[in-house]
């Protein structure tokens, strides 16, 4: 186990990142389409094709989904994807010609100090160049849509978890973490996921010994959102998986405070792919919300800084 997303059989994540941006895209996908549901729970959401992912809805699997920076001018990313995937033939068949299905979500970090002076949009290129890097090993913290991430206090940072039931289910989490709130107790350096951490994923340092009373410290009101999937090889309908979504949010409320704010877009994809058979969704559901926590966390924890960068992380901050 790698404790990574990947861990699920089959699935692939991919990053890309522009420095001078400070933004990133990152993709993940598998070599056949896969069921999938998502859980909108923010106030602010930026998305592309979550509609067809009611339970509802004719098309059931898709072919990747797209985590990214830029605002509504990432959401191009998933066009980038988009055509890398008819490139390799892949999509939902109408006649003769194949439409790739693409979901995608987007956190805001317009105003993290990177270059965003661009007269060609970039996020078609680096969904692309993410897509074309998918591979079942890939890095935390600073990279792909979580690169010019941040929090209310330290820098944020692209996360992922994973853990195995008793009968084989397999279980994943990654998130690209930007909220308004804090995954870190107070001015300290513990984590509100502390008590879900395993094997010292994020620094061992178990709960914080005190909790701060009264309002919790935010950041600027247009500079979140925090964005993630939930992947098992449970084998799950296009219905328990928007369940399985829903219940994956817990995870946020666990591992940032405030979550699902008025100024946050949070959202939860939620992927299926594998023969399992399951029968135990709660369990399931509550496996993905810690995962999830404990994603959110490795995020934060793996994310690194310049010398005068504006959050610092969490290396430099508690080093």
């Amino acid at each position: 186990m790698r404790n990574l997303i990947t861990d699920v059989a089959g699935l692939r994540v991919g990053h890309a990142h522009d420095a001078a941006l400070k933004s990133g895209v990152t993709v993940l996908t598998s070599d056949a389409p896969f069921t999938c549901g998502v859980h909108v729970m923010g106030g602010a959401p930026g998305t592309r094709e979550t509609d067809l992912l009611a339970p509802d809805k004719t098309v059931e699997a898709v072919d990747a989904l797209v985590l990214a920076g830029g605002s509504a001018f990432g959401l191009d990313a998933a066009s980038g994807v988009t055509d890398a995937l008819r490139a390799d033939g892949r999509g939902f068949a109408v006649g003769a010609v194949t439409v790739p299905i693409v979901p995608a979500a987007i956190l805001f970090d317009l105003l993290n100090g990177g270059d965003k002076n661009w007269t060609t949009n970039p996020y078609n290129a680096l969904g692309r160049q993410a897509y074309g890097n998918a591979r079942a090993d890939f890095a935390l913290g600073t990279a792909g849509a979580g690169f010019g991430a941040t929090t209310a206090n330290l820098k944020g940072g692209l996360g992922s978890a994973s853990m195995i039931l008793p009968n084989g289910v397999i279980v994943g989490a990654l998130v690209a973490v930007n909220a308004l709130g804090s995954a870190t107790v107070g001015d300290g350096p513990h984590f509100w996921a502390a008590p879900f951490e395993q094997n010292g994923e994020f620094g061992n340092l178990g709960p914080s010994p005190t909790y701060p009373q009264g309002r919790p410290v935010t950041k600027g009101h247009a500079r979140n959102t925090t964005i993630g999937i939930v992947a098992t090889n449970a084998r799950l309908t296009q219905a328990q998986c928007t369940r399985l979504a829903t219940a994956a949010h817990d995870g946020f409320a666990r591992a940032l405070v405030p979550s699902h704010t008025p100024m946050d877009g949070d959202l939860i994809f939620a992927a299926s792919i594998g023969n399992k058979n399951y029968d135990d969704l709660i369990y399931l559901g509550h496996a993905a919300a810690t995962c999830m926590a404990r994603a959110i966390a490795r995020g934060i924890f793996e994310a690194r800084s310049t010398p005068f960068e504006d959050p610092p992380c969490y290396a430099r901050t508690f080093s």
